[in-house]
């Protein structure tokens, strides 16, 4: 019995051991399904034991400017570059990318799918005052829509009730959409992975203007020191390595990827 329990605390005092690392990242990220595969992969290589803060890229780079997180992996360049330029963060490193994406329902009373770019598939839904489901959570995939409303010269607050931010998630919204019959903008690989599709459908992808890069950024010790800068750049250098390029290109949902690494050397 005394030996059954010194094994017990050997074991414990492994785990407590075990380094931990906190990182903000996209509710995209997380809904896609990847942080389920690559967190034990991680784990088994570096010994870092990742604790992820899941929300949208504003409070992600939020709580990186507080010094709530050692690392955030976000999609919204232009925030990203502000965050760096302000001295939070240390570099900007591009790890894996998707794509954007209109789904609506599939009768499709705007006729998206016959859309000639994805700002022509934004005038149609807002002449045909077709209900919409906006993020509203200043997440990423948020800023990219308002982006797209503003090269379309439309604002959505001055839309009427067709218009409905949400404030909530991918999956959240994605599941108010599929509740009122809306189109919505979403990252791909949270479509893909998303079980309430109902009588929704992808109509209309592929406008380069949709491009969607994930990129990591530790934040800086120099404005913070009690981050984890170490443990930070270790796992970078996993993020870029061959095991996580087989684990990121060969994650599939019905033999479709979900993201693409394009993380350089």
């Amino acid at each position: 019995m005394t030996r059954f329990l010194a094994i017990i605390l050997v074991l414990a005092g492994f785990q407590a051991s075990a380094e931990t690392l906190r990182m903000a990242v996209t509710t995209s990220f997380h809904n896609s399904g990847l942080s389920e595969v690559l967190l034990p992969a991680i784990q088994e290589d570096t010994g870092l034991e990742v604790q992820l803060l899941v929300v949208g890229t504003g409070q992600a780079i939020r709580l990186g400017q507080a010094g709530d997180v050692d690392a955030i992996l976000v999609h919204s360049r232009s925030a990203e570059e502000a965050f760096l330029a302000n001295g939070y963060g240390t570099h900007r490193r591009e790890i894996m990318y998707n794509d954007f994406v209109f789904i609506g329902p599939s009768t499709d009373p705007a006729e998206i799918a016959d859309a000639e770019s994805a700002i022509d598939a934004l005038d149609k839904i807002q002449q045909a005052k077709a209900p919409f489901v906006s993020r509203g959570d200043d997440s990423g995939t948020h800023k990219k829509e308002l982006s797209l409303w503003s090269t379309a010269s439309a604002d959505p607050a001055q839309f009427g009730d067709w218009y409905n931010a949400v404030g909530a998630g991918m999956g959240a919204s994605l599941n108010t959409a599929a509740g009122l019959a809306a189109y919505i903008m979403a990252d791909r690989a949270s479509w893909l992975n998303f079980g309430n599709k109902q009588d929704m459908a992808l109509l209309y992808a592929g406008d380069p203007i949709l491009f969607n890069q994930y990129a990591y950024i530790p934040v800086n010790p120099e404005r913070h020191p009690h981050v984890k800068n170490d443990a930070a750049m270790q796992l970078e250098t996993w993020l870029t390595s061959a095991t996580a390029k087989e684990l990121i290109n060969g994650y599939t949902i019905n033999a479709e990827p979900l993201f693409t690494f394009n993380a350089k050397p």
